[in-house]
């Protein structure tokens, strides 16, 4: 059961920076890849939305099981974002990142954050659980946002990261 208490304490550590690095990240975008696994790709897909709706910005989130299934059979489910992103990279337009995981420590997600850094493709990071965690620890000049939530609950973690990222719309 997910504690209200902790969520309500995570939320209060958020500062008026991190939301206006946020804001500024998505502002200067043409186009958002949100990126993440089971929850967190709930997450990304209901953001896309309504950074699309309110915010008019083309939003890519990788969840259609046709195109899951066929990257993770030929590739492996380690370079299933990766993928992804070779297939949407557009050097002409203002790409952006968005990349999701509750522990952190999820190959794929930091399989894709050395991608987007391969393009130069500006990253919003976001991740739970431990500080060292794998995605938490990558250090890039394209990571223009971390935004690590104290808490080993998968319901504080995501409910953190998904209201930080509604706190622009």
């Amino acid at each position: 059961m997910m504690n209200l208490k902790e969520l309500s304490s995570v939320l209060n550590q958020v500062t008026d920076e991190q939301v206006k690095s946020l804001e500024a990240a998505v502002k200067g975008a043409e186009e958002i890849f949100l990126i993440g696994n089971g929850g967190s790709n709930a997450i990304a897909s209901h953001m896309a939305v309504d950074y699309i709706k309110f915010l008019r910005k083309r939003c890519f989130v990788p969840n259609a099981s046709d195109l899951v299934t066929m990257v993770v059979n030929d590739y492996g489910s380690g370079e299933m974002y990766s993928q992804f992103i070779d297939y949407y990279v557009d050097r002409s337009k203002k790409q952006l990142g968005i990349l999701i995981s509750s522990s952190g420590n999820s190959t794929n997600i930091a399989n894709a954050a050395n991608r987007c850094n391969f393009y130069d493709i500006p990253m919003v990071l976001l991740t739970g659980f431990n500080r060292s965690n794998i995605v938490n620890s990558l250090d890039s000049s394209n990571i223009v946002l971390k935004y690590w939530v104290d808490s080993k609950s998968y319901g504080v973690v995501e409910m953190a990261h998904h209201s930080f990222l509604h706190a622009i719309v």
